[in-house]
């Protein structure tokens, strides 16, 4: 019985972690990209719909590997693949089985749970903190760096400029061609008028 505990416990786990990005990925696109307000009411409500999601896809392994247990029973002949099941096969479907229940249950509870909520909601707002902070401090470190202080200024010089004359230059040039296009039609429309 410990295997399937284990089991249950890593599933939940990881679970857990799905619906913290998930929650975290929407705090970080409702707040910086949206503009929009912190409202844990709202991302409490998201991580309740991703742990639902998830307890459906336990729910939908534990049937499928009921019908391929059913499947299995009786046949004791070699295999053609990795999931062509054998009568051997029975006890480990139904442990699979066992565990895809206990993961669906635990996640349905937690669901119900507001505490368990909170604490994933605080776990994914501290987590696009972290994000934004890294993002941040990263460009302000590159950004804010003079040349004799970047120990690989002279490494990265060369994709530095690759990119400007590749990118940057050509993104340029494309501006400049379309803005003189839309002068010529001004100019076009101003002296047909």
């Amino acid at each position: 019985m410990g295997r399937t505990s284990d089991a249950i416990a890593e599933g939940v786990a990881i679970a857990t972690s799905a619906a913290r990005l998930v929650v975290k990925n929407h705090i970080l696109v409702d707040t910086i990209a949206q503009g929009g307000v912190f409202d844990t009411g709202k991302y409490i409500a998201d991580a309740r719909e991703a742990l639902r999601a998830m307890a459906e896809e336990a729910e939908q392994a534990e049937k499928t590997l009921a019908e391929l247990r059913k499947r299995a029973r009786g046949r004791h002949s070699d295999p053609s693949g990795t999931h062509d099941y054998r009568d051997r096969d029975v006890r480990n479907l139904k442990r699979r089985a066992k565990q895809s229940h206990g993961v669906a249950t635990k996640l349905r509870e937690t669901m119900e749970d507001a505490e368990a909520l909170s604490v994933i909601v605080e776990e994914a707002r501290e987590g696009a903190w972290a994000d934004v902070r890294h993002n941040l401090d990263r460009r302000l470190r590159v950004e804010g760096m003079r040349p004799d202080q970047d120990p690989d200024y002279d490494t990265m010089r060369e994709a530095r400029m690759q990119a400007l004359r590749l990118v940057d230059l050509q993104a340029l040039s494309s501006q400049q061609r379309a803005r003189r296009k839309v002068k010529k039609k001004q100019k076009a429309a101003a002296e047909h008028d």
